[in-house]
């Protein structure tokens, strides 16, 4: 398996392997509700409904979770929904469908109704504390495995995942700085349900890689290596879609190998910052993925760290 991403790239620029995973990015997609000029503060996540609804996290009080249609018009704010998800997922079961995501300043974990109403809540407390780091965690993401048990990540404290039940009870805790996983910034996982038994693949931000793990907590390895401070992960069929806050989103296949990679930004100065303007944005271009999720079609949306906030949809080919 290759690793290295220079490498990866090198290879797949004189032996492409792109195939079908082409992707046109769609020009102004998002149509704000009337009154209102900006999505809002981001620092958030994006997720896709069963039926193809768009819904984008945003540090706002009012206006949350914000839902917008297939053809990117408002629907509605999710009501109560807290303005602190940092990642959320929405995840379909037999009993319904449902949003799950912890928040960041208020260390606890929820699960909501798509229209807002609280159906699980998870307490920091149900957390050991030999997790945590000076007993507090800074919860920023989380996946539902097929057996409903939970997955949630403190990227932004002890880089520990905790694992739960469908009921929320604990079940343990695995990953962290030490060997042999060494994480430095668990910024996001998902449950990658391409393998059997399904592992759990992370965004290693800082060491800029991407590693699988068991769900039972052992270090599997690394999935590629040398990525621009990977920030985000979403599994579709074959593909994992890995976010780089740095300008880029990277394509990978089961094997770990570059299928496309779409939105590179070649401007220092516009990556990795919040405050790129809405000046010298370009269709296409990523500035900071800090989101990412795909629709049922395979059409790939990415959320971006911006103050402004902003969501790409690029459709598949």
């Amino acid at each position: 398996m290759i690793k290295n991403l220079f490498l990866t790239t090198f290879l797949t620029w004189a032996f492409p392997i792109f195939g079908s995973h082409e992707y046109k990015a769609v020009e102004n997609w998002v149509k704000l509700p009337e009154g209102r000029v900006q999505l809002g503060n981001m620092h958030g996540d994006v997720a896709v409904s069963s039926v193809g609804e768009v819904y984008v996290s945003v540090q706002d009080s009012k206006t949350a979770i914000q839902v917008y249609g297939s053809d990117g018009q408002w629907i509605r704010n999710v009501k109560g929904a807290p303005s602190d998800f940092h990642g959320f997922v929405i995840r379909k079961h037999k009993d319904g469908e449902f949003i799950y995501g912890p928040r960041l300043g208020g260390e606890e974990i929820l699960k909501l109704s798509l229209e807002g109403k609280e159906i699980l809540r998870i307490p920091a407390s149900a957390i050991p504390n030999k997790f945590k780091n000076r007993n507090r965690v800074r919860l920023t993401a989380m996946d539902v495995a097929p057996n409903g048990d939970l997955f949630v990540v403190d990227g932004y404290s002890s880089d520990y995942v905790h694992h739960f039940d469908k009921s929320g009870k604990y079940i343990n805790s695995f990953g962290g700085r030490g060997a042999p996983f060494k994480f430095r910034t668990l910024h996001k996982i998902a449950v990658d349900t391409r393998f059997s038994p399904p592992r759990i693949i992370g965004t290693d931000r800082a060491n800029g890689r991407v590693v699988h793990m068991s769900t039972d907590g052992k270090f599997i390895g690394e999935v590629a290596t040398g990525l621009l401070m990977p920030a985000c992960v979403a599994i579709h069929g074959d593909l994992a879609a890995i976010g780089e806050i740095k300008g880029r989103v990277t394509l990978l296949d089961k094997h770990g190998n570059v299928a496309n990679q779409l939105g590179y930004n070649d401007r220092p100065n516009e990556v990795a910052t919040n405050r790129t303007p809405k000046s010298v944005w370009r269709t296409g271009i990523v500035t900071a993925p800090h989101g990412v999720a795909f629709n049922a079609k395979g059409d790939l949306f990415v959320a971006e760290y911006s103050v402004t906030g902003r969501i790409h949809r690029m459709n598949k080919k």
